[in-house]
């Protein structure tokens, strides 16, 4: 067990220190020992890293991305229904790594919870695995409508399967924000070099974990729709087993930061909007005397959510200094609160990232999917095209786009420019999606197959590569940015709660879009019309839906130009 302090507890110094100019200042190795530049961190530690998020991204992908289809199939459910039971279960997925980041910014450590979330990992995989293999169904009896108890599925093996279904869900919770911010603290942002690698670091990593996400997308979901939905969902269960082991090896080359004596930063942020609610009475001119009693200057940063600057007096009126908050604690406090808007404005983002799951899956089973004569690529195995636009354009955009804006203009793309680009590029891919099934749709009516919901559409599914590939792309600039803005705005001893703020964004926007298709569900289905989700897709108006989000889109990208202008960062020489 590393010697490494949790919430207060000092690191303990072992052994002759190294010399000055080559210690890491901060960060100590597993054993509480200073670490060396040569011999600790950087990419030699980053690439067990970046092997162990490959591995679990695998893993969450390989059941995620044919979800849909298991739902629809083998277990009998409604299309819409199918959609909302997905996005639930991604929406849970987005939000989980914020309790997650919690419990090791406050508790475990990074390198600890991702050890024990590896184990849940595990765990679900192994009873999800398990599951599916014990009660086996064929999906070609929940085809026929009229033989219900065909259809019908033990009720125990549904709470063993979505028991094990959000125990991934806790795991990938824990896994999640604090693989990458592990990964990222292997950098030491004072020296010039490696500040510039780990700014390339966020780039790397998501073209690596693209690439295991492609690769399960591509023979995971083959072998669930051909061979066994076991198999399927237990080879993932085996790799999460080998990136353990991966994870562990790289033990003795890792840094970890030392913690500060200071208060908890979210007992200190707390403190400064409970005792600014306490005094929400008081006068500017009361807290002007204040700052001027504590020669505090006036600055940018400083005009902004002026109310949390109440909380530099003690809320009864005394001086003592557990009731005081220091203006650093209120700059923390508003660095936090500054991030609010930019996360609300991204959620439309997050709710159009989540059809790349359900309908598009949907629009593709329709389609014909022949590779030869007796070969089909399955409909799901079109999501690695999101991940295959990303390894594409990542090393375009790091090798070609950045030094070129560098070129133009010193600050290059700033984190919010990159942001909206991507933004702007998912409302087209929701235009596009929206004119290829309405394309569908005409070929439905022209071949007359209105009424046949398992015929073959005679129209290619590479009519879907376009959507899928602008959404790849929109991911390079949006989550990319989002994961490297909401690290690099919150202190030191919140970036895990940073990237669990990221990571949130896809899960509400995940339950927003389950939400959606409730409400849509519901106000268009009645007697006598099918609803823009009948399972009969070629009665369907899936088209309809698109549209109404590339509004959204539209609607929150507007709403994203405004906050973003007014945004203030948190360091100077932030990009």
């Amino acid at each position: 067990m590393p010697i490494i302090s949790t919430a207060g507890t000092h690191l303990l110094d072992a052994e002759t220190p190294p010399p000055l100019d080559d210690v890491v200042h901060g960060s100590v190795d597993f054993k509480g020992r200073p670490v060396t530049r040569s011999g600790s961190g950087g990419w030699k530690s980053a690439f067990f890293i970046i092997g162990v998020e490959v591995a679990e991204r695998f893993a969450y992908f390989g059941i995620s991305s044919n979800l849909m289809s298991y739902l629809t199939g083998p277990l009998g459910q409604s299309t819409a229904t199918a959609a909302e039971n997905v996005n639930a279960w991604n929406g849970a997925s987005g939000l989980l790594p914020l309790l997650g980041a919690f419990v090791a910014d406050l508790f475990l450590g990074r390198y600890w919870t991702i050890l024990i979330a590896s184990g849940l990992y595990i765990l679900g995989l192994c009873f999800l695995s398990t599951s599916v293999v014990l009660y086996s169904f064929k999906s070609s009896q929940c085809q026929n409508a009229a033989n219900n108890k065909a259809c019908s599925v033990p009720q125990f093996q549904i709470i063993i399967f979505y028991f094990s279904l959000y125990l991934v869900a806790v795991a990938q919770g824990g896994h999640k924000p604090c693989v990458q911010a592990f990964g990222a603290e292997q950098f030491d942002e004072q020296h010039l070099r490696e500040c510039e690698a780990k700014s390339s670091f966020f780039n790397w990593w998501y073209f690596a974990m693209n690439s295991g996400i492609i690769v399960a997308l591509l023979i995971l979901c083959y072998i669930q729709d051909n061979l066994s939905w076991g198999l399927g969902f237990g080879i993932p269960c085996i790799v999460m087993c080998l990136a353990l082991i991966l994870f562990l090896l790289g033990t003795m080359t890792y840094r970890f930061r030392v913690q500060s004596d200071e208060r908890n930063p979210f007992v200190r942020i707390g403190r400064v909007f409970l005792n600014a609610a306490r005094n929400w009475r008081t006068t500017q001119t009361a807290i002007s005397k204040e700052e001027e009693a504590q020669g505090i200057l006036p600055y940018r940063g400083s005009e902004q959510f002026n109310f949390l600057n109440k909380a530099l007096l003690a809320p009864d009126g005394s001086k003592e200094d557990r009731k005081v908050c220091t203006v650093t604690e209120i700059e923390e406090a508003k660095i936090v609160l500054r991030l609010v808007p930019i996360w609300t404005a991204c959620l439309g983002f997050g709710i159009v990232s989540s059809q790349s799951s359900t309908f598009f899956t949907k629009q593709g089973l329709t389609m014909d999917r022949s590779i030869s004569s007796s070969l089909q690529i399955p409909a799901a195995s079109l999501q690695s095209f999101i991940s295959i636009g990303i390894v594409v354009f990542v090393p375009i955009y790091d090798r070609i786009l950045v030094p070129i804006a560098r070129a133009i203009s010193n600050s290059g793309i700033t984190m919010l420019q990159r942001i909206g680009t991507g933004i702007v590029l998912s409302f087209l891919s929701m235009v596009i999606a929206a004119l290829v099934e309405r394309e569908r749709l005409k070929t439905v009516a022209e071949y007359g197959l209105v009424d046949k919901a398992n015929a073959t559409v005679p129209m290619s599914v590479w009519w879907l590569l376009p959507q899928y590939l602008l959404i790849g792309v929109a991911d390079v600039f949006t989550l990319v940015g989002l994961q490297e803005f909401f690290y690099d705005q919150v202190q030191n001893e919140l970036k895990s709660i940073g990237l669990a703020l990221y990571l949130s964004i896809f899960g509400i926007g995940n339950f927003l879009s389950s939400f959606l298709i409730s409400v849509v569900e519901k106000a268009t289905n009645g007697p006598g019309q099918d609803c823009w989700f009948s399972n009969n897709l070629n009665r369907a108006h899936i088209d309809y839906f698109y549209w109404l989000l590339a509004g959204i889109s539209a609607a929150a990208f507007a709403a994203y130009l405004y906050t973003a202008k007014s945004y203030i960062y948190n360091r100077r020489n932030t990009l």
